[in-house]
């Protein structure tokens, strides 16, 4: 029975390019049961065009998933939402806050908060093919858009279009003259915009995004107000102290599995995908910051880093790795 996106909406794991793949989202959802996982970005063109289905391959496990898509063209996305939602992803999420070239020359991503219109279209478009929630991903502006003229112009039309749910990162991406990764830091966070688009809109579910760095702040957010919160970096680098404890602490139910029993029941699922021909490092590269922050996370980095590699290793690897942190810890 899938769970529902909207309820694990209170905390997601943000999508994020090259580093939120199935393997990232398995081993995720292991430390996490409630919390709604999403895809990494994929392009609406790759699916209906470049006929790359392989991109929405995913776990049965990791319900909730959402897939999260780019693009600018409403008929192509709703054929992309239908081929999404055909596999089972428990949501459908609009990218309009990517802020990387590519993503600009293929008009889409976070250049759409110019074009609120359009988004409406692809918003409505989708809405028509799918019964799975269909959200958007935004940020609070581009450029020299003034946030609190705009994002409440978007919130509406994309309202109106029929989505319910939206998160805001809480910055403005600058698409000239700074980095796709400048635009994740150096644009000033503003929450207060967030929480004041929040009792605007009662009836949009509104999540925030953008520096959120542990339990703590997220709970702070979700007790201000707003109905969820998405952790991107921090989930990644840190994944014990976002997501080991968040089923107790958001939601209310038991919390799962403690770490080392995470990388035990890692092991099986590494044996088999490596029988299908996965390498070691595709997986373990997203573990490598399961430990931050204890005894031995050191040696345990190092161990899979330096290791995972070469060829004709396996999980032996990952259990030689646990034991350095056990060791430590003892």
């Amino acid at each position: 029975m899938k769970n529902n996106a909207q309820k694990a909406a209170r905390l997601s794991v943000a999508p994020m390019m090259d580093w939120t793949d199935r393997f990232c989202r398995y081993f995720h959802r292991l430390l996490s049961r409630e919390a709604l996982l999403y895809t990494e970005m994929v392009t609406a063109p790759a699916l209906v065009r470049g006929g790359a289905l392989h991109l929405l391959d995913y776990d049965v496990s990791e319900h909730p998933v959402a897939l999260q898509l780019g693009g600018s063209d409403p008929a192509e996305l709703a054929e992309a939402a239908v081929l999404g939602a055909d596999v089972g992803y428990d949501e459908i999420n609009l990218n309009c806050g990517c802020p990387s070239d590519r993503v600009q020359s293929g008009a889409f991503g976070a250049i759409l908060m110019q074009s609120p219109d359009l988004v409406a279209e692809c918003v409505a478009a989708m809405r028509a093919k799918v019964s799975v929630d269909v959200t958007v991903k935004c940020r609070i502006g581009v450029d020299d858009q003034e946030p609190q003229e705009i994002l409440p112009r978007f919130l509406e039309k994309i309202q109106a279009a029929g989505c319910n749910r939206v998160t805001i990162h809480a910055r403005k991406a600058w698409l000239q003259g700074l980095s796709p990764k400048e635009n994740r830091d150096i644009p000033p966070l503003d929450y207060d915009l967030v929480h004041a688009m929040k009792r605007e809109f009662p009836d949009l579910h509104v999540s925030i995004n953008g520096g959120v760095a542990d339990l703590a702040m997220t709970k702070d957010l979700l007790d201000a107000g707003l109905d969820g919160v998405m952790v991107g970096r921090a989930a990644y680098h840190q994944p014990a102290d976002v997501l080991m404890g968040a089923d107790h602490a958001v939601f209310g139910v038991e919390s799962g599995l403690s770490m080392e029993e995470a990388v035990m029941a890692m092991l099986p699922f590494i044996e088999a995908e490596m029988a299908q021909g996965a390498r070691l490092h595709q997986i373990t590269r997203h573990m490598l910051g399961a430990f931050a922050g204890r005894p031995g996370a050191r040696q345990w980095r190092r161990t899979l880093s330096e290791g995972a590699h070469k060829d004709g290793t396996g999980p032996e690897l990952v259990l030689a790795a646990l034991q350095q942190v056990t060791e430590r810890a003892a």
